[in-house]
């Protein structure tokens, strides 16, 4: 995909980034990623609407030649994390006559992030409006969706909400919409699992802002633009309410049998009794469809042996994990076993002690569990369901 356009006046002018595995060097891209940047042609003047990775910067200005862009008058930042404005030093090395049009906020990153001179910029107000020419950008702040300095950009004649990080997706696709499909709507849950789902209430609160305005298109930063936008919003408001599934999710890990045993016994107790259960092996496991699980699940069950004194460290790392993405579990329970003594379940609970749920009584083995330590399973998986 080279350029695209959307509607009259309005290209998607980003790069594809297929092969990129990794994002921020710890979250899984199975489906790469895309940069999504849009060229915005009024009358009198023209605006580019973010810029892309400076691993791309090359393929974006190739569209802009390739559109015969000799002129940008406006270089709008919806947000100053470098997967989108990376490539804003060579833009304003290539078009001096333009102006850095951002808030405030992201003024201030954007110049220690990027070095960049402050008579380049261009400030805006919330709600503040700029006329190209038949076409009207009207910026919105939009903080903690998901860095403090976040804003959106509507353009207002073609009712089309360019909506930067949020109701994105890590997907690249050589369809410029999204296909309305499962897969399509999974990789927007899995990015609003992994980005999003820390500031679910600040989303929750844009995500009704949004309703309101009824764009016609959502055009976000990442993936495909949504043609159907009342897909992804009704998504948003659905992961960002506080209800809950009755699901139960099992994750743990085991060194020498004993945390594995103790995992399939409460797991088949938990199915016996009509519940459902997703269970994940954290030695293969996908974090990133652990971080989607939790998006819903009312309960999470964490087990792992003692390593040294403490808990695994895969353990111990999907523990830190969930308290920083905060999900609206209501149950926690840690089991796990142990050969001499150590300090694992007060290290998980202090990991996990930022979320706003029950944490059950742990339950800890020593050695090879016994009958006893099975009962006390079974009683646990009462307590859960």
């Amino acid at each position: 995909m080279s350029v695209n356009e959307i509607v009259e006046g309005v290209w998607w002018v980003g790069a594809l980034h297929p092969d990129r595995k990794l994002f921020d060097e710890i979250i899984p891209l199975p489906d790469g990623t895309s940069y999504n940047t849009y060229l915005v042609r009024g009358s009198r003047q023209t605006a580019l609407i973010d810029t892309v990775d400076p691993a791309k910067t090359g393929e974006l200005v190739a569209n802009l030649k390739e559109l015969g862009v000799d002129r940008l008058d406006f270089v709008v930042s919806n947000h100053a994390e470098q997967d989108h404005s990376g490539s804003i030093p060579k833009i304003l090395e290539l078009f001096p006559e333009a102006r850095l049009v951002t808030n405030p906020t992201c003024k201030k990153m954007l110049m220690d992030l990027l070095h960049i001179e402050e008579d380049r910029f261009q400030t805006v107000k919330d709600g503040e409006e700029m006329d190209l020419g038949g076409k009207t950008l009207k910026f919105m702040l939009a903080p903690w969706v998901h860095w403090p300095e976040t804003m959106f950009t509507f353009l207002v004649e073609d009712n089309i909400l360019f909506s930067c990080d949020m109701f994105g997706s890590h997907f690249s696709q050589k369809a410029l919409y999204s296909q309305d499909d499962d897969r399509t709507l999974d990789a927007a849950k899995r990015y609003y699992a992994e980005i999003m789902m820390p500031f679910r209430m600040w989303v929750k609160k844009h995500t009704a802002t949004v309703k309101g305005l009824a764009p016609a298109m959502i055009a976000p930063s990442h993936g495909p633009v949504w043609k159907s936008p009342g897909i992804i919003l009704d998504a948003y408001e659905a992961w960002t309410s506080d209800e809950t599934k009755d699901e139960i999710l099992v994750a743990y890990i085991s060194m020498h049998n004993s945390t594995k045993l103790m995992a399939d016994h409460l797991v088949q107790a938990l199915k016996e009794k009509g519940q459902k259960v997703k269970i994940f092996n954290l030695v293969e496991a996908d974090i990133g469809e652990l971080a989607m699980a939790l998006v819903d699940a009312k309960t999470l069950v964490l087990g792992s042996p003692t390593f040294l004194t403490g808990p695994h460290p895969l353990a111990g790392h999907v523990a830190g994990l969930v308290g920083m993405l905060k999900p609206k579990t209501r149950k926690i329970a840690v089991f796990g076993s142990y050969g001499w003594g150590g300090r694992m379940v007060e290290q998980l609970k202090a990991d996990l002690g930022g979320l706003n749920a029950e944490i059950l009584e742990p339950i800890l083995v020593k050695g090879l569990p016994r009958e006893a330590d099975f009962k006390a399973l079974d009683e646990l998986a009462d307590k859960l369901i």
